[in-house]
């Protein structure tokens, strides 16, 4: 009998469970709020969810194309921001000399304690006033009861 690493000895080890022991469901399970997923909408049939059978093999293959998936987000966002940088040195030294050194003071004040989220349309005159007023008839009915 050869000798067998400590490392393929796990993977027959965890092979030899049955997925009941792993805690794998023979059913696929519903994610989302119960009545409101996809299978309980009829949006989905049970029936034609495809069964994935994945060797250890496949796991490892699969998780090198997630890492390499997301190493290629992570150098796309590195080179953005490089390029926002360069972007912007280029911007400052484009100034003349008094705007150039306005610029290149970084201002560290805080945001206003006060300030008011963004929003895509402008507020609503009085929207504030009348959901109060509204609240406040409200809670005036139901004391009465």
């Amino acid at each position: 009998m050869g000798l067998i690493s400590k490392e393929r000895q796990r993977e027959i080890e965890i092979l030899k469970y049955d997925k009941g022991k792993l805690g794998i469901p023979e059913k696929p399970t519903i994610i989302g709020t119960p009545g409101l997923d996809l299978v309980s909408l009829g949006l989905v049939d049970v029936e034609r969810i495809p069964e994935y059978n994945l060797t250890l093999e496949d796991g490892r293959k699969l998780a090198k194309e997630y890492s390499r998936a997301l190493m290629k987000r992570h150098r796309a966002r590195q080179a953005a921001e490089s390029t926002l940088l360069r972007l912007k040195k280029e911007a400052i030294e484009a100034l003349p000399g008094h705007l150039k050194a306005a610029a290149l003071v970084p201002d560290l004040t805080p945001f206003p304690v006060n300030r008011f989220m963004t929003t895509l349309t402008s507020p609503i005159e009085g929207y504030i006033e009348r959901v109060k007023e509204a609240a406040r008839k409200n809670s005036a009915k139901e004391k009465l009861r």
